[in-house]
């Protein structure tokens, strides 16, 4: 597709998301609030803070991201994150047809050891983009499924500059069309990746810090789109990978995405219910990603695209509680938001986000953990501009459920429901800025390690929702 054509299609996308945008604006309100949220073992309310780890991993051959315990060191006393989402890809669980490389998880469970001795929670992620690297002869333009997975027909694959182009070209919708068997001849691929999925909970079932499975990364439709895809092959296939998972993992959180194409511009979902077939309350939550159009064709937060843009946030926000309603008042974690943090205005679109999800009482995991201007660090690991951006004070876990909580330099307030059967205590994070005595009013402080900035908090005397407010001291 030539510069004239790709410039009707962006014109003509910021159009759908302008008009998108309005409309859901325009539309009865949703629910107020988040209904539900990830638990721990203690029965506390989880909050994922912290970074997706990372593209570097979609095209090694190892399939790992390059990435050192001391990196996630630097993070972790840089800005006390305390989760990750962690990319993981089905050409590597099955290289081969129902064959499952035990090496690679081992390789992947070696990382998230190291999660796991610093206190983190992790999600593992299956990743992909424009289907896997077998779309092309180079091997280089996606990522995610197996080579054995992928049947283009003799139909063409282009270069393209800019990369989601690629989901244009007639041999990237093909392989998408045999996955969902909207073709009719290849209804096995399916099977096989609810049987990846297995593969993958078999393996990490019994270790504690992975608390979620993303099952499918910005899942795109092929020739069929919006609600007809989401709430049929989409659905579906989350239907078939949860219950292929709760054969051998309980416990485990499911997490569904909607479809990117859309959503990520502040469009509603189709996206149908899963059932959980695990006994007792379900562990299905909603894991969308955000990236406004005008930022994703490489605009600031300035001017008409900053205006856009505070349009799509609006209409995000209500679709996501509207979707966590459809689909069962389930959980949310944003798993994915990022840009160029040189672009003007970028570190005012960062708190925009994360004051949106504060307000939501949702956790976030940014992208991505890659050096570079849209990291936290450069090349030879000195800090960027989103380290300062990203070390905000937020509660690490929660005895009770949260209505929502705020953060400023040296200010945060936390209101939330206590609940009695809650085994351990809600915990905080906070920055250098609320200095090394901080001050909290609404509950007792049963511990303060100055060191790693966490903060204890014991349970606020009274019933009903409370309200706590620490600042610097």
């Amino acid at each position: 597709m030539g510069f004239g054509a790709r410039s009707v299609l962006a014109a003509g996308l910021v159009g759908l998301m302008a008009v998108g945008a309005a409309a859901a604006a325009l539309r009865t309100p949703g629910p107020a609030a988040i209904g539900a949220h990830l638990a721990d073992e203690t029965g506390r309310t989880i909050v994922a803070r912290g970074f997706n780890t990372a593209s570097s991993s979609k095209s090694a051959p190892d399939g790992l991201p390059d990435f050192t315990e001391a990196d996630l060191d630097a993070e972790h006393a840089d800005m006390g994150t305390d989760f990750v989402r962690f990319l993981i890809s089905w050409r590597k669980v099955e290289p081969e047809p129902g064959v499952y490389d035990q090496g690679y998880l081992d390789d992947v469970a070696e990382r998230v050891d190291w999660y796991a001795e610093r206190g983190y929670r992790v999600m593992l992620d299956m990743h992909q983009d424009l289907w896997g690297p077998a779309i092309t002869e180079a091997g280089t333009a996606g990522n995610g499924a197996p080579a054995w997975a992928t049947h283009l027909d003799g139909l063409p694959v282009a270069d393209q500059d800019m990369w989601e182009l690629y989901y244009l070209e007639p041999g990237v919708i093909r392989a998408f069309d045999h996955f969902w068997n909207t073709t009719g001849e290849h209804p096995e691929l399916m099977e096989h990746y609810a049987g990846a999925w297995r593969a993958v909970a078999e393996r990490f079932a019994d270790v504690e810090a992975v608390v979620a499975y993303d099952l499918m990364n910005e899942p795109y439709g092929g020739t069929v789109q919006g609600p007809a895809f989401e709430s049929g092959p989409l659905t579906a296939l989350y239907q078939r990978t949860v219950d292929a998972i709760r054969e051998v993992d309980d416990d485990t959180w499911a997490c569904l995405e909607p479809q990117a194409l859309g959503f990520n511009w502040g469009l509603p979902s189709g996206l149908g219910r899963v059932d959980d077939p695990r006994e007792g309350d379900a562990r299905i939550a909603f894991c969308p990603h955000i990236y406004p159009l005008p930022m994703d064709l490489g605009d600031g937060f300035t001017g008409t695209s900053r205006d856009l843009v505070e349009g799509t946030v609006a209409a995000w926000r209500s679709n996501v509680l509207r979707t966590s309603e459809a689909l069962g008042d389930v959980p949310v974690i944003l798993g994915e938001f990022g840009l160029d943090t040189r672009l003007p205005g970028a570190l005012d679109y960062v708190d925009l986000m994360y004051d949106t999800a504060d307000e939501l009482g949702i956790g976030v995991t940014y992208w991505s953990r890659d050096p570079g201007s849209w990291g936290p660090y450069e090349d030879d690991g000195t800090p960027r501009n989103l380290v300062d951006a990203l070390d905000r004070a937020y509660p690490r876990a929660i005895a009770g459920t949260p209505a929502g909580w705020s953060a400023t330099d040296a200010a945060f307030e936390l209101v939330f429901t206590p609940d009695p059967e809650a085994s351990a205590p809600t915990e905080l994070y906070l920055p250098d800025a609320f200095g090394d005595d901080p001050a909290v009013e609404g509950a007792e402080v049963a511990a303060w390690d100055a060191e790693t900035r966490v903060l204890v908090l014991t349970a606020p005397e009274g019933i009903g929702e409370q309200r706590v407010v620490v600042t610097a001291g």
